[in-house]
């Protein structure tokens, strides 16, 4: 006898088949909240022990490879969780402009030696 399914959202019970997905697994739908779901997905959110070891190894100036074999995690979800982690680093930069003033063009004087080449036509 298979236990009666919950919500993942609200827990309640009133759980309805919504079709299936596109991997081919059967859908649900919660009749009270209105969420779908799937009764066991193939993809997991990464626990807080997994994502604290790759925010530990970032500082460690490792390299994303080398943190994706260590932690089981793919490089191009590594990757995009890097991206979306910087995208929330305040940028701040102090930027003093230079002093506005007059151009000072130094120039030498090359037209003194066109003629003077020494060589007789």
């Amino acid at each position: 006898m298979k236990p009666e399914m919950t919500c993942p959202t609200c827990g309640s019970h009133d759980i309805i088949k919504n079709g299936l997905n596109r991997r081919a697994k059967q859908s649900y739908k919660c009749k009270d909240c209105g969420r779908q779901f799937v009764e066991d997905p193939q993809w997991q959110p990464k626990d807080k022990n997994t994502l604290g070891l790759i925010d530990l190894l970032l500082l460690e100036k490792i390299p994303l490879a080398g943190i994706s074999g260590a932690t089981g995690v793919s490089e191009s979800w590594l990757q995009d969780s890097v991206n979306t982690g910087y995208e929330w680093v305040p940028k701040v930069a102090q930027v003093t402009p230079k002093a506005q003033g007059k151009l000072k063009v130094q120039m030498d004087e090359l037209w003194a030696f066109v003629d003077d080449k020494g060589n007789q036509q």
